[in-house]
């Protein structure tokens, strides 16, 4: 591919309250970690430039709310998406037996729903001593879906970049194989439409 040519990809962030959505998402973004902890009401988009091999990659990535109130509307955000990253809190078990319906709600959203839908699971915190999710059970569950797993700390920020680079590696190569089957079916003529006529 060109290196001037430009691939915009749109991936989100999902999982429970208070997982550390925003937390990982400011520190790929902007290599920031913030102590206070703010809700995120509804969503917001932050924006990264990346290069992947010779392609450069624009990721929008949307930060989305995880209040159980609020899932019906932040679920409308999924739709057109490339790419997903589940995260949940390893010291909150919670928000692990959770995951299963944040995975659920996301591939329901999914045009066509299909199973190479690119998502990685990222248990955060793992700077934090008293953990309930033990990381061959999450381990375990990413197995079963074939989705890769990374431990990972936003406030020490352990493997946040090499997780979501993993995210925008497979969802490149989705949106180049969706690319390349679109271009081979408009350029697949019948018969009766290769013939010219001219009445």
């Amino acid at each position: 591919m060109n290196p001037q040519k430009k691939v915009d990809l749109k991936l989100i962030i999902v999982g429970a309250i208070g997982v550390g959505k925003t937390s990982l998402l400011h520190q790929y973004v902007h290599k920031t970690f913030y102590e206070e902890y703010q809700t995120t009401l509804g969503a917001s988009i932050l924006s990264k430039i990346i290069m992947l091999g010779d392609t450069t990659l624009k990721l929008q990535i949307w930060d989305t709310g995880g209040q159980e109130w609020f899932r019906s509307m932040v679920s409308t955000f999924y739709k057109g998406s490339d790419g997903c990253v589940l995260a949940f809190d390893v010291t909150d078990l919670e928000s692990f037996e959770a995951l299963d319906i944040w995975r659920g709600d996301v591939l329901a959203k999914i045009v066509p729903m299909e199973e190479s839908y690119p998502m990685v699971l990222l248990g955060n915190k793992i700077d934090l001593a008293d953990r309930k999710v033990p990381q061959e059970v999450a381990q375990g569950w990413c197995k079963e879906k074939d989705i890769p797993y990374f431990e990972v700390s936003a406030k020490n920020d352990i493997n946040v970049v090499q997780a979501f680079e993993m995210l925008a590696s497979r969802a490149l190569l989705r949106y180049r194989s969706i690319l390349e089957n679109h271009l081979i079916d408009s350029i697949k003529l019948s018969p009766e439409q290769s013939r010219s006529s001219c009445c």
